[in-house]
């Protein structure tokens, strides 16, 4: 008998009718069932998915192959059994509950024989809500580095492995890990391969959130994840020296893993589980955290793990909880730099250094006006000047000196409609010259609030105007939310046009400008002061 290109391996538990699916995909696959070997083995399943496979085998001799066996508590076991009985000259690992799109196999059989790959990466993409990180899938890559690509950030089995590195590294899975027992394969047969390759041009595997969330991964407590990635992140250190290419390994883990244990759930861990966690975090954080790897980190996750690493977990929680009620905190201007008051800032009893609260040049964008909240609006005129005074709360404090507030010509766009702001480009012009402006603390030590007193009529704007925020040297478009407060209507005296400020259904509540006509006057129409009056005082009531 011909030996077969590719043996997939399919570790079965209970995923009935997904299963099915899944089988369907592997049978169909445009590379022949001369060339495809399928293995798949039963880990106890009670669910009718063994009969599945049964009847998979027996419509498909020679090319699906079935082991029965006891639950094993976990796909490892089954994995390692498969490899056992595999005979193909390459490897391919999918989950039970997935499936694959048809030339899946060909095209990546082909690219590992064309360009001597031992690992090939198709690209992944998630149905019914499964997240799947898509960095690595921007496009074909038939030379991909480990450590210079986001590599770290994919490090499931479900790629195609050389069956001969397989075997001349004696690779297989950790049983004794219930999530994330294919991390430490694939970190390894990535580290010893001679070439990987990433194809990203067709949808090669979809990945299933099942309707019941029965996916391993998600099943998992608190200090069972703690413990898989404490034995996933050791056998990565033991793979790779200390040094940046360890650190860019091994960010993934403090990003991904051990971030999701510090989420929106952890107040409600009980304390002993809370300190529990912390003082696993902290002994990751004291082997592998080195100071780049920390900077490399956004603010808010590296607040998080510093704070757990510190032991402080009451700051944590309070952390935790602030985030998820109030977003992002204040943030403190001094000298250039800005910095997050999130708990422990300047604590010296925590003896945190500042520089795991500043904001680093790639973390800030948007984060800064994030806190910025519209207070009041209101017209100011004087013959035929208009102004338009707007009092903001800006979520700043500290070197506040060139906080500045400015409109800019044109209508609001779709994005500013978005959580947070929008960063411009430095070399943006703005359209409007600066208003008058003043700003001082709010009473809560918190915030600056800003009045800006803006002259309309320097815009001469047909379509609106938006409003931005100067903040330490950069400049943000602000979605600022009305909360229902009422907004100013004027009418620009001795002419037919009156102006208004709106907050536009389209723009879910948030402040437009609008310098634009409520209507046309149209002299033709006989239309009079009555009948524009009449206008007016249905648009105040509306």
């Amino acid at each position: 008998m011909t030996r077969p290109d590719v043996s997939v391996v399919v570790a079965v538990y209970n995923t009935m009718p997904y299963l099915t699916e899944c089988l369907n995909s592997l049978v169909g696959q445009s590379i022949g069932a001369d060339r495809l070997e399928v293995v798949a083995v039963d880990d106890g399943s009670t669910d009718g998915s063994g009969a599945e496979l049964d009847r998979f085998a027996a419509k498909y001799p020679g090319t699906v192959k079935v082991i029965h066996q006891e639950n094993s508590g976990g796909p490892a076991a089954p994995s390692n059994r498969a490899l056992e009985v595999a005979t193909g000259r390459y490897v391919y690992f999918v989950g039970s509950d997935d499936h694959l799109g048809e030339e899946a196999l060909a095209r990546m059989v082909g690219c590992a024989d064309a360009y001597g790959s031992d690992v090939v990466i198709g690209k992944m993409v998630g149905t019914n809500g499964r997240y799947v990180h898509q960095e690595l899938y921007k496009e074909n890559d038939p030379d991909v580095s480990l450590f210079h690509s986001a590599l770290p950030f994919t490090l499931a089995n479900t790629k195609l492995f050389r069956r001969e590195l397989v075997e001349r590294h004696g690779l297989r899975f950790p049983e004794d890990l219930p999530v994330g027992s294919d991390q430490p394969f694939t970190v390894e047969a990535c580290v010893r391969a001679r070439r990987i390759s990433v194809l990203a041009d067709y949808d090669f595997y979809y990945a299933v959130k099942r309707v019941d969330a029965g996916n391993i991964t998600y099943r998992a407590d608190h200090l069972s994840r703690l413990r898989c990635t404490a034995a996933i992140m050791k056998h990565a250190a033991d793979l790779v020296e200390a040094g940046p290419d360890r650190d860019a390994l091994l960010r993934r883990h403090f990003t991904w893993e051990l971030s999701k244990l510090v989420q929106g759930d952890f107040p409600a861990l009980g304390a002993g589980v809370r300190r529990e966690v912390c003082a696993g975090i902290a002994a990751l954080a004291d082997a592998y955290l080195t100071d780049g790897l920390r900077d490399s980190l956004d603010v808010g996750r590296r607040v998080r793990i510093c704070l757990a690493q510190a032991g402080a977990v009451d700051d944590l929680v309070r952390v935790v909880t602030d985030g998820t009620e109030h977003g992002a905190p204040p943030f403190h201007l001094e000298g250039g730099r800005a910095f997050a008051m999130y708990p422990g800032f300047r604590d010296e009893a925590l003896g945190l250094p500042d520089r795991v609260y500043e904001l680093l040049d790639e973390a800030v964008p948007g984060r800064l006006a994030q806190g910025t909240e519209f207070v009041a609006a209101e017209w100011e005129q004087d013959g035929d000047d208009l102004c338009l005074v707007l009092t903001l709360r800006v979520g700043v404090v500290g070197d506040t000196g060139s906080l500045t507030v400015r409109l800019v010509q044109g209508a609001m766009p779709k994005s500013a409609d978005g959580p947070g702001a929008r960063r411009l480009p430095a070399d943006h012009v703005l359209a409007v010259p600066d208003g008058r402006f003043d700003h001082v603390p709010t009473g809560d030590g918190r915030a600056t609030a800003v009045h800006a007193r803006i002259p309309v009529h320097a815009v001469q704007a047909k379509l609106g105007v938006r409003v931005y925020v100067d903040v330490a040297g950069s400049t943000y478009e602000i979605p600022l939310r009305t909360g229902g407060k009422p907004l100013p209507l004027a009418l620009r005296w001795r002419q037919t046009v009156p102006y208004r400020a709106s907050a536009n259904r389209n723009t879910k509540g948030r402040l437009v400008i609008t310098t634009a006509p409520l209507w046309e006057a149209d002299p033709g129409a006989g239309k009079g002061l009555r009948h524009m009056l009449s206008r007016l005082r249905r648009e105040v009531t509306r």
